[in-house]
């Protein structure tokens, strides 16, 4: 039986620049359940990111209510329950590949061994194993991007949110990094949101939603 992992009832997020407020998100509802495979798209600056960092517990809505109906409360959501991948690097520099993806179950009270054993276990699936010792700044930007799945994917989260993580590759690696998320969650009740501009990811997700000048103006749409 699905579970409802976030619920948003007429969100909304303003921030001040100077004397001025921008709204980045304007009363969005919406809901995300276990298994769902959603893409967000939207133009740029059209509060996709901005409402990823607010359903992951992140930020705080300036209005409205949020909650994690079967996740809890919003200090426990991460690591354990809700992971992040992001379009941009981010691995941490000082820590090599294997290091990167057992942190999160080094902070989520993994023994070390297990927390060890667990990580090159994701990196054999993933087909990284030869990159364990490496430093991120050896790493070309598709090997980061597959390490950080890898890293999101090790603790099991009941959610993935990925914010473009196709953004900044080729279109050769954007498919090989889609097909191995995708493919590492096949038959889970995980559910995994993805902001993107690519249609090439659209087509692979179940069902739309669209946001344009902070709205979300389509609750959700199944694809065909």
């Amino acid at each position: 039986m699905s579970e409802i992992l976030v619920r948003a009832e007429k969100i909304s997020r303003t921030y001040t620049q100077g004397n001025s407020s921008v709204v980045a998100l304007a009363s969005a509802t919406c809901q995300v359940v276990s298994g769902d495979r959603i893409a967000l798209i939207g133009p740029s600056g059209s509060g996709k990111s901005t409402l990823l960092y607010l359903m992951g517990g992140l930020d705080q809505p300036t209005s409205g209510v949020l909650n994690w109906p079967a996740l809890g409360r919003c200090e426990s959501l991460r690591p354990a329950k809700i992971a992040f991948v992001f379009q941009m690097p981010s691995l941490l520099p000082p820590l090599s590949v294997i290091e990167n993806v057992e942190l999160p179950l080094l902070l989520n009270n993994h023994s070390p061994h297990l927390a060890r054993i667990t990580a090159i276990e994701m990196l054999e699936q993933l087909g990284l194993n030869n990159l364990t010792n490496k430093l991120p700044e050896e790493l070309s930007a598709g090997q980061a991007q597959r390490v950080g799945i890898a890293r999101a994917l090790a603790i099991r989260p009941q959610l993935i949110l990925a914010d473009e993580p196709t953004g900044q590759l080729d279109e050769h690696t954007a498919k090989l990094v889609l097909d191995i998320l995708l493919e590492s969650l096949k038959g889970s009740s995980t559910a995994l949101v993805i902001a993107t501009h690519d249609p090439k990811v659209v087509e692979r997700l179940d069902t739309l939603w669209f946001m344009q000048y902070g709205a979300l103006k389509y609750d959700y749409s199944t694809l065909a």
